[in-house]
């Protein structure tokens, strides 16, 4: 696990009774790390350690995620992008290259979708297709509607969701054998948001269909895509079909920015001189 020093961040009230957590370190050109379903700043440890020396790194925790506030409003990727959107103008921060894990990618596209892909110096796309199911089962897509139908209803309670979570973890997320320790510091991450919430959140995304905004990323700024090891034979083909000026790099797991830092901080450390 990342061992830096603890980051100290602030909150930012996006509507009455809802706050924020984020973290706002280093200067210099922005970039915005965006966590994935359930998870918060903590997992970009490794980004921040690597990227404040040289740039202005912003994370944030999204509504009912880790430390910011629980609320059974809001609960979906439209909102989230609202809610970056508001933290963006508090701090400033105009044309960031913008760094999404997971279903943070959706985030990323639907604030293309609200202000254009011309408001972001470039976008990082971390191991998320553009689309959550397809009748096209040659498609690269979050799943099935039986595996996503499973997914959503085990997660609707904290068993359900300990449990989808300590399996993802050890079988998609992470090439090393875990330890007990790697798997407690990942699965709380994800319990501080609560079940239904969860689930709502999960079909959200299993709903979500972004494949014009990846593509308006595609042919206006430089755009990244980091896939999983397992994913690269169906996500390539895919890519060259709806992203086919988009870098696309293979390699790891689901988690592989955190795994593999130096390799994964190589690749940013390239993409950010194209931006």
């Amino acid at each position: 696990m990342a061992n830096h020093t603890q980051r100290v961040g602030s909150y930012l009230e996006i509507e009455p009774g809802v706050e924020l957590y984020y973290e706002d370190e280093g200067e210099g050109a922005a970039l915005v790390l965006i966590p994935g379903w359930t998870f918060t700043t903590r997992v970009f440890d490794h980004q921040f350690a690597a990227f404040s020396k040289s740039h202005r790194v912003i994370s944030f925790d999204p509504r009912s995620h880790g430390r910011s506030t629980v609320t059974m409003e809001g609960n979906n990727y439209a909102t989230q992008a609202t809610d970056l959107a508001k933290l963006l103008d508090h701090l400033k921060v105009e044309n960031p290259v913008i760094v999404g894990w997971s279903a943070g990618s959706l985030t990323a596209w639907h604030h293309v979708r609200n202000k254009g892909a011309k408001s972001l110096g470039g976008m990082v796309c971390i191991d998320m297709p553009p689309i959550g199911m397809s009748c096209d089962e040659s498609d690269w897509m979050e799943g099935t509607i039986t595996d996503i139908a499973e997914v959503v209803q085990s997660v609707q309670t904290s068993q359900g969701q300990r449990g989808l979570v300590t399996w993802y973890a050890d079988n998609v997320m992470i090439e090393q054998d875990m330890s007990p320790e790697l798997t407690a510091w990942i699965v709380e991450q994800s319990l501080a948001t609560p079940p239904i919430v969860a689930a709502m959140l999960y079909a959200d995304l299993s709903f979500s269909n972004y494949v014009e905004e990846a593509g308006q990323v595609d042919g206006n700024i430089p755009s990244l895509f980091c896939v999983a090891n397992h994913w690269a034979e169906t996500a390539k083909p895919f890519l060259a079909k709806h992203c086919p000026k988009s870098r696309v790099e293979a390699f790891g797991g689901h988690m592989m920015f955190w795994e593999y830092p130096e390799q994964f901080n190589t690749l940013l450390k390239e993409f950010l001189a194209t931006t």
